[in-house]
């Protein structure tokens, strides 16, 4: 089965080259990656037009800053894989473990799977106690809504049947996706799974994004898409 990697990105000029790299090597081989800039102003687009264009199957250009959920939206629609899976451009995600996050897909056991941050034994860099909390409570609050038990709704890694993700509405412009798309699995009853992943979270110095102003708003997106779709 053919794997996409989408990557939505945003002003990721120190980190942009390295993660294509390494998303160009890891190890399932079978892939199309497909990059989509929303509008970057610090030089990230530069880099993707000089250098990038030959060596990933498709690099798509927004015309103004739409949001990540507007850039996932793009991408999902220009996929041809089987499988579609999400991937930040900030390094905190390892692409060598796009394997074993696929592999409930590949075996016919799921439809859609989270990389959790919060089970297994795998690495983790220790930061933010608040960001800790504030995760586990939004995924409380969607899971009640929900009936699924998950143990990291905000997770950057999921992925999902082709036919799945390009059967869904994506509404969310910007970091509301996280909240909606768990909502909307949910209510199509998709078989979902989780899979433990490491994370190497970065700091707010180092470019970081999320502040607790968006903790607020997913409340507002759970009972949203819970509630009133």
């Amino acid at each position: 089965m053919k794997l996409t990697i989408v990557i939505p990105c945003y002003n990721e000029k120190s980190t942009i080259e390295t993660l294509i790299t390494a998303v160009k090597n890891s190890p399932y081989e079978n892939k199309e990656i497909i990059v989509v800039d929303d509008y970057s102003t610090d030089g990230t687009r530069e880099i993707l037009k000089d250098r990038f264009e030959s060596l990933v199957d498709r690099i798509i250009y927004h015309e103004k800053n739409s949001g990540k959920g507007a850039a996932l939206r793009t991408g999902f629609q220009a996929a041809t894989g089987d499988i579609v899976m999400v991937q930040d451009a900030d390094l905190e995600y390892d692409p060598n473990e796009y394997p074993k996050i696929i592999e409930p897909i590949l075996q016919d056991k799921a439809d859609v799977v989270y990389g959790s941050r919060f089970v297994g034994g795998e690495p983790h860099r220790v930061l933010y106690f608040w960001h800790r909390l504030g995760n586990g409570l939004l995924t409380l609050l969607s899971n009640m809504f929900t009936n699924l038990n998950l143990t990291d709704m905000e997770t950057c890694y999921k992925a999902f049947r082709r036919s799945i993700i390009q059967s869904i509405e994506i509404e969310e412009d910007r970091f509301g996706f996280e909240p909606e798309i768990t909502a909307k699995i949910a209510k199509k009853r998709c078989r979902v799974f989780e899979v433990g992943i490491s994370y190497s979270g970065r700091t707010y110095e180092a470019g970081k994004k999320i502040g607790w102003r968006d903790g607020i708003k997913a409340i507002y997106y759970i009972i949203k898409y819970n509630l009133f779709r």
